[in-house]
């Protein structure tokens, strides 16, 4: 135990917690609005790393700049994703929403290998870093935290500030009420999938600027983010925030105490018991 690293590992873990849960955002909004769990979460973060990547290294473009075509990229794959597999079956039961998205995830990571291989890639960021003490904090984690509070807030304030943003919030509460006052579900419904396949590939090129990554890479952050709903509860993208903010502090705080390799376990285990405890999650599904 290394009573030392408290402070900068709780930091490093309470900047990491933006990014997660930046990630989850995109999970908790399309489940909000639909009901449909995206069980191709993952592989969408991991294409966002390879966006950002080969925005950078085909076009010579820097990779924070290149974020804004991976939102706009975000946005289309997932209109496509939602005609493509989840608008025939977005009234079936649950189990055929899964098998849907979960069929997306596998020719993701299919055609992903194909294409990128299996072989790490590395985007190379140098912003430097502040250091004072035992604490360094990198100037990439930074700008991500900064970002990943922007689009944050961007997201709240078109959700809850335009006209588009209500008619979301009016389809996640009743459907069958917002189509009684004339608003389009089915554009509303593409638009929030959409939205959520943008929030995952943006956290996904945030991330590969500070870590390595491969084409299986986003199962990780894939199941971190269903760890972070549970906790910030379902459907509610402030939570998600909220509660990727307690993991990843969870997460820097357990390295000190024991080895790494019991962090999933202590992530696993937080995941299992508020289930147990409070299935509605710390903030309450919205």
């Amino acid at each position: 135990m290394n009573i030392d690293a408290l402070v900068p590992s709780s930091i490093d873990g309470l900047m990491l917690g933006f990014v997660y849960g930046l990630a989850a955002m995109g999970l908790t909004l399309i489940f909000g609005v639909m009901r449909v769990i995206n069980l191709a979460h993952g592989p969408v973060i991991a294409l966002g790393m390879f966006a950002v990547y080969l925005i950078g290294t085909q076009f010579g473009v820097n990779p924070y700049l290149g974020l804004i075509a991976v939102l706009v990229l975000g946005l289309v794959l997932g209109i496509v994703m939602y005609f493509v597999a989840v608008h025939r079956v977005i009234n079936a039961p649950e189990l055929t929403t899964l098998l849907a998205t979960f069929s997306v995830n596998l020719m993701i990571i299919g055609l992903g290998t194909v294409v990128f291989t299996t072989t790490p890639r590395a985007i190379d960021m140098d912003l430097g870093a502040f250091r004072t003490g035992a604490i360094t904090i990198l100037g990439t984690k930074v700008v991500a935290v900064l970002i990943a509070i922007a689009v944050t807030v961007g997201l709240y304030l078109f959700l809850y500030r335009t006209r588009v943003g209500k008619s979301i919030r009016a389809v996640a509460n009743n459907r069958a009420a917002a189509e009684l006052m004339g608003i389009n579900t089915t554009g509303v419904l593409a638009l929030s999938f959409g939205i959520g396949i943008m929030l995952a590939m943006t956290s996904g090129g945030l991330i590969a600027t500070l870590f390595s990554f491969t084409i299986l890479a986003g199962g990780v952050y894939e199941l971190k983010s269903f760890v972070i709903v549970v906790l910030g509860g379902l459907g509610n993208p402030t939570g998600a925030l909220v509660g990727g903010i307690v993991l990843g502090l969870l997460e820097g705080l357990t390295t000190i105490f024991m080895p790494v390799g019991w962090v999933p376990i202590i992530e696993y285990g937080v995941f299992v018991l508020i289930l147990l405890i409070r299935p509605t999650g710390l903030f309450g599904a919205r």
